[in-house]
C-alpha cells in the first residue's frame, strides 16, 4: 500500500478501546487510521467555521432568499 509505514509505538489499551467505542471500529489499525481522519475533519471543520464567520464572506440572507424564504 502506497503511503503506509509500520512503526512500533505503545498505545494506553483502555483509551483505545474507548476510542474504538465511540468511533465504532473493530481493530486497533482501524481505531488509529480513524481517530486520525477525525482530527484532520475536526481541522476542516473549524477552518470552514472560521471562513464563513468572516465579516462578508457569507451572506445568509441572500442564501435564505435563494431557497424561497420569507427573508
Amino acid at each position: 500500500m502506497a503511503g503506509v509505514s509500520k512503526t512500533s509505538v505503545e498505545i494506553d489499551r483502555d483509551i483505545a478501546a474507548r476510542a474504538a467505542d465511540i468511533l465504532g471500529t473493530a481493530t486497533l489499525r482501524d481505531t488509529i487510521d480513524a481517530a486520525l481522519r477525525e482530527i484532520i475533519d475536526a481541522r476542516r471543520r473549524l477552518e470552514l467555521i472560521a471562513m464563513l464567520s468572516e465579516p462578508g464572506r457569507f451572506d445568509f440572507g441572500t442564501a435564505e432568499d435563494a431557497w424561497g424564504g420569507d427573508g
